[in-house]
């Protein structure tokens, strides 16, 4: 372990010790700088980038689409997070947490802004009446699983994925710590699944579309290169929920949505209608 860092009195940013996502962060809240959002010809304009967060509301919308939902068309904005696009004036207008994904639903004659992914699955799922139980207990259930991932990935992707993957210097104890964690939730779904097809039960839901983009890549090697690390083939049942969800089209269409990394078949920087999906996985020999 390096050298113990003493706290100051009162605390200030230092930039040369933030890492990778440096410019994701400040200490204070609102716009930089002052641009106007694109919008495009569908009732639904998303401002998103693929990461897991951003996949959960294309997967939903690519769902819905493969069932005939042809309300739920929409466009689908890149927000490059790495170059601060999320602190543009348009985008905190809708999300002034400056987070993606931000939603905003035109159908109506006012539009409705939507933040946060948990939310935003909520609200498309009681719009469209798909992935939701109607019976109550099973609709709590759904809830119950839903703001689980909401509380659970933050300790997988800004505890373990940072100090693992992103961080400036590997440090033994923070990724200990925050290994034990995922390892505790990854033996949770494990057991939660072993006795049921999906996560909240025998029907697929938008708890399922929430914990997949995090918890499903990981899994699958997809996520931060620490399958090996943290054994993740010791999770059979983790495994299989995983494998065949992937094998969803609507999931395979919805996670290359507004992503600019991997394979050639795997990015659609902007999504404005199916063809765009189709020309980037027709690539895929």
């Amino acid at each position: 372990m390096g050298s113990e860092y003493t706290p100051a009195k009162v605390w200030t940013p230092n930039s040369e010790s933030a890492g990778t996502w440096a410019k994701i962060n400040r200490p204070i809240s609102g716009a930089t700088h002052d641009k106007a959002l694109p919008v495009g010809i569908h009732p639904l304009q998303l401002y998103s980038m693929g990461t897991p967060n951003g996949q959960k509301v294309t997967i939903m919308l690519e769902e819905l689409l493969a069932l005939g939902i042809s309300e739920a068309e929409y466009d689908a904005h890149l927000i490059d997070i790495s170059e601060g696009q999320q602190f543009s004036s348009g985008f905190v207008a809708i999300n002034p947490n400056s987070k993606i994904p931000a939603l905003l639903d035109r159908s109506a004659d006012k539009p409705v802004p939507l933040f946060e992914s948990g939310s935003i699955l909520l609200y498309l799922a009681e719009k469209f009446e798909c992935f939701l139980p109607e019976k109550p207990e099973q609709r709590t259930n759904v809830f119950n699983w839903l703001f689980w991932l909401q509380g659970a990935a933050p300790y997988l992707g800004g505890g373990f994925g940072h100090f693992y993957a992103y961080a400036p210097e590997k440090l033994e104890y923070p990724i200990d710590r925050f290994t034990m964690e995922v390892k505790r939730q990854l033996d949770l779904l494990d057991k939660q699944l072993a006795g049921q097809h999906f996560i909240a039960g025998d029907q697929y839901s938008i708890a399922d579309i929430a914990i997949w983009p995090w918890y499903g890549n990981l899994v699958l090697g997809e996520l931060y290169d620490a399958a090996e690390f943290l054994d993740v083939n010791s999770y059979k049942n983790v495994q299989r929920w995983a494998s065949e969800i992937a094998q969803r089209p609507a999931v395979q269409r919805g996670r290359v949505v507004n992503r600019t990394w991997g394979e050639p078949w795997e990015q659609v920087r902007e999504r404005h209608n199916g063809f765009d999906i189709d020309e980037a996985l027709n690539q895929k020999s």
